[in-house]
């Protein structure tokens, strides 16, 4: 039976406070999207608009409004490389895992030792030999070269990640569907690729949120092109002399919008695939 105690009464203080810690700066974030610029500069960070408007929104939304056309080239151009570097990572990612898991030779083991050293080694120190490459090839300053750049820098993870679920995989249905007749092909895909979804919903979230958050890999390979994601268009607004809060606060929270419906629709396989459960 259940008590109510004092050290539950202490965990719940301590949850509320943590929980109060941990969204103080997304509340700093919202009011500061319905302030004026005055406002945000005369008021406490955390206190309420003293006028709220909407006028920072449509500012950067409307169709008349000169920053318009660079807040929704970024959605698009954000969306594009996101959504493109997510389905390479997937396919890939779950077909070499797949070759790695199931495979019973020494390399399997050594290939996903690799795969843990990239994931461990910080990117940026191959940022120069790989935008050397990337230029030489013409993968410089377009999104489908930016899409084969983070599927390159985001498939050890991809791959560890789906290596795990598959070792833990057993082989009863594989078999069941060769006896039946399946190739390996439709093994993979109609059969053990289904039961990996709690895998890639984890991969897809974990990816798109990387891919749609990063800004020093876009700045530095779509800088100064029509093809600037979301984090680039957002530094224009910062300044050496003025940064317009008011619209970077509201620019921040459209950014928001997009990747938490993303996580919201995902989120019961991103829990699974922590989980490690296979069933949907």
């Amino acid at each position: 039976m259940f008590r109510y105690t004092k050290k539950t009464l202490t965990v719940e203080i301590i949850t509320i406070i943590a929980t109060v810690i941990l969204l103080l700066p997304f509340w700093i974030l919202l009011m500061g999207s319905f302030k004026t610029l005055p406002d945000i500069l005369n008021t406490a960070a955390v206190a309420p608009p003293t006028h709220p408007t909407i006028d920072n929104f449509v500012q950067l939304l409307s169709p008349a409004s000169d920053s318009s056309g660079n807040i929704w080239a970024g959605l698009l151009w954000s969306a594009v490389i996101t959504a493109g570097s997510i389905l390479l990572l997937v396919v890939l990612g779950s077909l070499a895992a797949y070759a790695i898991a199931r495979s019973t030779s020494r390399w399997s083991r050594r290939a996903f030792y690799l795969f843990l050293v990239a994931i461990i080694l910080p990117t940026q120190l191959g940022t120069l030999p790989l935008y050397i490459g990337a230029r030489d090839v013409g993968l410089v300053g377009n999104p489908w070269g930016m899409i084969l750049i983070y599927t390159g820098m985001l498939l050890p993870l991809s791959v560890f990640l789906y290596a795990n679920f598959f070792r833990n995989l057993g082989l009863d249905y594989e078999e069941a569907a060769v006896i039946d007749g399946a190739n390996r092909y439709q093994v993979f895909w109609r059969i053990v690729f289904p039961l990996m979804s709690p895998a890639t919903g984890t991969v897809a979230i974990l990816a798109g949120l990387i891919v749609w958050n990063d800004f020093f890999t876009s700045l530095i390979f779509l800088n100064g092109t029509a093809y600037q994601t979301l984090p680039v268009v957002m530094y224009s607004y910062v300044g050496s002399l003025v940064s317009q809060w008011n619209l970077i606060f509201a620019v921040v929270i459209v950014s928001m919008i997009p990747i938490l419906a993303f996580y919201a629709f995902a989120q019961k396989k991103f829990i699974q695939g922590y989980a490690g459960g296979l069933k949907g």
